[in-house]
């Protein structure tokens, strides 16, 4: 301590402040880009984790439907995000984490659209409201701020990699999708032959680029940004089963669950001085009918699409 105080004693303040300034810069350097995305994120991944949709996913819960329309979704999310990493391929900020046989999704993504629509897939997809914003801000970012690129793909394609597979059993258990991966082709990596060791190299590239401390930050912002497009999906999924609702309703249909009585159905219940109910059915096929409208499919695809990767955070 003695030595440091005659140290600093015999410089002038503007030499400190001189002398100081490249060891800070070098340790901001030093940080690691990985770690300040895990800890940045953090209240983001809490505030996913604890969302119905994201637990029901898990459970199962999921139909085929959804699932399928979920497929586009990702489509668009990913034409755009490799359509910018093939425009930053030779970037300084990106070049290092280019692995387009390893790790692009649209190919196998196309697999999975005429698995699910049939040849003319291309006809009938359309992307959602909540997906176009997410796809317009990745095509900004990849024109404007390519720097920042870096969110996007390392949130998606870790995350891929990590409780994707996770989610792919999900899948194929709920839906009864082939074991030989027809409809999941997504989350399969031919080219990457152990996971955990190239998302260790993945993020030592990562660390290795040659950023500031200013420029990391705007990254863990910019996949904070990711995250809340997600939460907007999620909005956009309470609204949606709000609309599923008020429509019901008023087509005069109430919400029974399936199964035993319908006259245990508290909305019948409620009803039964307008009329005996014996021979009455339960009008659950039909509120699944609603479901097919394609104004409520396309919202709830994005909310699946996306769901996907918020829950792969959790395994990585």
């Amino acid at each position: 301590m003695s030595a440091e105080l005659e140290t600093s004693e015999g410089v002038d303040e503007p030499e400190k402040k001189s002398s100081g300034a490249p060891e800070k810069e070098n340790h901001t350097r030093m940080v690691d880009l990985s770690e300040l995305l895990k800890e940045g994120t953090k209240e983001a991944h809490d505030r996913a984790e604890n969302t119905q949709f994201v637990k029901d996913f898990l459970k199962g819960n999921i139909r085929k439907e959804l699932f399928k329309l979920a497929t586009t979704a990702l489509y668009f999310t990913y034409s755009a995000l490799e359509e910018e990493m093939d425009r930053n391929k030779d970037h300084p900020a990106f070049a290092p984490l280019y692995f387009p046989t390893e790790l692009h999704r649209k190919a196998a993504l196309i697999k999975d659209m005429e698995y699910f629509y049939g040849e003319d897939w291309e006809e009938q997809a359309q992307c959602s409201e909540a997906t176009r914003k997410y796809v317009e801000r990745i095509h900004y970012v990849g024109q404007d701020e390519p720097e920042l690129l870096v969110a996007h793909a390392y949130t998606r394609y870790m995350g891929d990699l990590s409780g994707g597979q996770v989610l792919k059993k999900v899948a194929q258990r709920a839906l009864k999708l082939p074991s030989t991966g027809e409809g999941t082709q997504f989350y399969l990596f031919e080219n990457v032959d152990n996971a955990q060791q190239f998302k260790q190299l993945y993020r030592a590239r990562m660390n290795a680029l040659d950023l500031n401390l200013k420029t990391k930050e705007k990254i863990v912002e910019e996949a904070n940004k990711a995250f809340e497009y997600n939460m907007q999906i999620f909005s956009e999924l309470d609204q949606a089963g709000s609309l599923l609702a008020k429509e019901t309703l008023e087509d005069g249909l109430p919400v029974h669950d399936g199964k035993g009585d319908v006259r245990k159905c508290p909305y019948y219940a409620a009803k039964q001085d307008k009329g005996a109910l014996e021979g009455s059915s339960c009008p659950f096929r039909t509120v699944l009918a609603v479901l097919s409208k394609p104004s409520l499919q396309f919202i709830l695809a994005a909310s699946v699409a996306l769901a996907a990767g918020l829950l792969a955070w959790y395994y990585m």
